[in-house]
């Protein structure tokens, strides 16, 4: 069984890195930990951790993948601790109180928002003190590169040089990309604190490409591309060329 390093899903090291700010949450309040989950889709992160004990808040406009959502919570009987707010980012402020989570999730989020500093601001306040804020993004550099190295040069340099990270005119999937001092700087101009930084799919999606067609490819395939990535996630400057890039930063008790 393969790995899942889709982006909004992150590497087993994202979700040992969420594992243990939960385990944190735990030991500074009594009861369940708050997990907000903005744009939180289907369930793909609210459902586990649902299942693992947390209060989940699910925001999220599309009607479609909250019937999903219910759904697969039905499945697992974690339905009783998850609520879905039927809303946007531009209404986290105003459905979600302030200073109410212990840990709030925007994975594959600010690529597709129309302003990613008032995102970041709006996750900053429900976050409580000592609480943390999970970032996963796009990376900027990792597309460039991966352009360069299929030999689509003259994309990759317009890439390189554009302000947001994408093509103009191009059919982008994304607003925008980062990279790892844009992303500091966007988190901090929010008040948070930038607790890791990592690289989530450093050559983990390239390596699964390849191995797409070998019925070979088993568990101690696996292990050697877990073992890699966990080393290369937080290994500048391997961590800055990784598919996607994942910060975990802290609202300042």
């Amino acid at each position: 069984m393969r790995t899942e390093y889709a982006a909004g899903h992150g590497s087993p090291a994202v979700r040992r890195v969420l594992v243990d700010e939960l385990a944190q949450a735990r030991e500074r309040r009594s009861g369940r930990p708050r997990v907000i989950d903005v744009g939180g889709g289907t369930g793909g992160w609210a459902v586990p951790l649902a299942g693992q004990g947390c209060d989940v808040t699910v925001v999220e406009p599309n009607p479609d993948a909250v019937a999903t959502l219910r759904r697969r919570a039905r499945e697992v009987g974690a339905d009783e601790r998850i609520t879905v707010v039927a809303d946007d980012v531009d209404g986290l402020a105003h459905r979600v109180p302030e200073g109410s989570a212990d840990l709030v999730l925007a994975h594959g989020l600010l690529e597709v928002v129309d302003d990613p500093a008032a995102a970041v601001r709006a996750f900053a306040a429900v976050t409580a003190r000592g609480g943390a804020v999970s970032v996963l993004v796009a990376n900027r550099h990792a597309a460039v590169l991966h352009r360069a190295l299929a030999g689509r040069l003259s994309e990759a340099t317009a890439l390189l040089t554009a302000p947001d990270g994408v093509l103009s005119g191009d059919s982008e999937t994304v607003l925008r990309r980062f990279d790892t001092s844009g992303l500091e700087m966007l988190l901090g101009g929010a008040g948070l604190a930038v607790a890791l930084m990592q690289g989530d799919g450093v050559v983990a999606d390239v390596v699964h490409q390849l191995d797409a067609g070998d019925d070979g490819a088993d568990a101690a395939r696996e292990r050697e591309i877990t073992e890699f990535e966990d080393l290369a996630a937080v290994t500048p400057p391997l961590r800055d060329i990784a598919s996607r890039l994942h910060v975990l930063a802290r609202r300042p008790g």
